[in-house]
């Protein structure tokens, strides 16, 4: 049985954007302290944190330094070195472990894992070779996604594909690497399921939580919606056989897709808080950032269910481009919050922050959430 670690103790993180900032937050609330390890200064989790350790992520004398200083470590982003997670554990427990870790950072070895435990997942095909390509588009046809195998986030090393040329054309601009083939699936709504676990096997899920996505990035996060509550379930039941299987002991999502037949089907799983699930902070008892800091801490999860329904969206860099997004006309509307991310540099389609509200029904708290982001540039 893995020993509790106790509020007094310090938590590292590797990463340092907004996910591992709200997770500093959270952890600081419940009397941790908190070092961060990435190539960036004065970061977003920088700003919350006790120390910020600054190297690059094969640096292994420098990672190695960090984890003597810490109690635990955890991630915000997947892009880390195997090497450099094996170095950590040497030293102190890693959770999600490394090995979640390795095979979430493949979509390969993602896809191929949860297929063999018998979970519903997208039709797909492993591609090294043009012979592999030609064999897939007979097999699943050319309506199909090509994505890169690693290194992929918010649509980046992925493209449609709608003809045999052009999934040739398309795999020799991604490079020729290793990649997935994937069948489009003609869904008629995206979900997700935020979900912690323990090393007790202890489960606790959010969701379904209703996406709508914009340029491939997460644009509209509802939850409860009621679309998605005839599906709990089926989506809740998945969700822990992913858990399960990939013996998660830390915060995981699970994206799923919702087909004509009401199916669910996995699109890929992210081994730490999620965007989707950032309205927890607002609606739930127990945000997914605190139950994060309690699953990697072996203390008993909290309840993330929303006390009232809640929609999020997301504010990019886009709004900047007139100047200053008006933040006192987002704030006017009732139940509406402002989280932003201390980043300084607003680029197109880069992460900002986030609005949520809350309201008596999910239609009020989406009409309420999109008409303050609308107000931010009036």
């Amino acid at each position: 049985m893995s020993s509790i670690i106790l509020p007094g103790s310090t938590l590292g993180v590797l990463g340092s954007g907004q996910l591992g900032r709200m997770f500093a937050i959270a952890a600081r609330e419940m009397g941790y302290r908190i070092h961060t390890y990435s190539t960036e200064v004065d970061s977003p989790t920088g700003h919350i944190a006790d120390r910020e350790f600054t190297g690059a992520y094969n640096d292994l004398d420098r990672i190695k330094e960090f984890a003597k200083t810490v109690d635990v470590v955890t991630f915000e982003f997947e892009n880390i070195s195997a090497s450099a997670v094996q170095a950590i554990e040497q030293l102190v427990p890693v959770r999600p472990a490394g090995s979640v870790l390795h095979t979430s950072q493949n979509r390969i070895r993602e896809k191929t894992t949860l297929q063999q435990a018998g979970l519903p997942v997208t039709p797909f095909r492993a591609i090294n070779s043009y012979g592999e390509l030609e064999l897939a588009i007979e097999q699943l046809g050319c309506s199909a996604i090509l994505k890169t195998a690693q290194w992929g986030y918010d649509g980046k090393g992925q493209r449609a594909i709608d003809s045999a040329d052009q999934a040739i054309f398309y795999w020799d601009e991604l490079g020729n690497v290793e990649s997935i083939y994937e069948k489009k699936i003609d869904f008629i709504a995206e979900a997700s399921v935020v979900a912690a676990r323990n090393a007790q096997g202890e489960i606790v899920c959010c969701g379904p939580i209703r996406n709508e996505h914009r340029n491939h990035i997460l644009d509209l996060s509802v939850c409860p919606d009621p679309q998605m509550q005839p599906l709990e379930k089926q989506a809740r039941e998945i969700t822990e056989g992913v858990l399960e299987t990939l013996d998660v002991v830390g915060v995981m999502c699970v994206e799923l897709f919702v087909t004509k037949e009401n199916e669910l089907l996995i699109n890929e799983v992210a081994p730490r808080p999620h965007n989707s699930g950032h309205l927890t902070i607002d609606a739930s008892p127990c945000s997914q950032f605190e139950q994060q800091v309690r699953a990697i801490c072996n203390l008993p999860l909290g309840d993330m269910t929303p006390i009232q329904p809640a929609a999020m969206a997301n504010i990019m860099g886009d709004l900047w481009q007139n100047g200053t997004p008006q933040w006192e006309n987002a704030l006017k509307f009732p139940g509406v919050r402002l989280h932003l991310y201390g980043k300084q540099d607003p680029r197109p389609a880069r992460k900002m922050g986030h609005l949520t509200a809350t309201a008596k029904t999910a239609v009020e708290a989406t009409e309420t959430v999109l008409n303050a982001r609308n107000a931010l540039s009036r």
